[in-house]
């Protein structure tokens, strides 16, 4: 008995499309890549690549109704791929920012030093 062959019009067109973004962004990614002249270790270029097709794959995503044309919708994903360190750095950025911020606003504000940086004396008692 042997398997059925494998028929790629079984797959689901929005698979395919998030698959086509995941590459196109990851090879982006792989180009800036080769062009950088710093040296950099082969888990920073998987995380890049990795965080550049997932980039990729859901601005695809996003985009699909948005953008008609093929081949502008490839360049959007393409670029996104290529821009997706910049973005997800300045989301992670934010994203921190604003947990700090709703922190500091449940726990209080720090009470300030009195003065130059010099912290309150306890005041002594004063003999009679």
């Amino acid at each position: 008995m042997s398997a059925a062959p494998f028929n790629p019009e079984d797959i689901p067109k929005e698979v395919k499309d998030g698959l086509v973004a995941s590459i196109l962004g990851g090879l982006a990614m792989t180009a800036r890549l080769l062009l950088s002249t710093e040296p950099v270790s082969l888990g920073w270029v998987v995380r890049r690549v990795c965080a550049a097709a997932i980039t990729a794959a859901l601005v695809g995503y996003a985009i699909q109704e948005h953008i008609q044309s093929p081949g502008l919708r490839m360049g959007v994903v393409g670029a996104a791929g290529y821009a997706a360190p910049e973005c997800l750095d300045y989301l992670l950025k934010y994203v921190k920012a604003r947990g700090e911020k709703e922190v500091a606003a449940v726990v209080g504000k720090p009470k300030k030093p009195h003065g130059k940086g010099k912290a309150n004396k306890p005041e002594a008692k004063r003999g009679k």
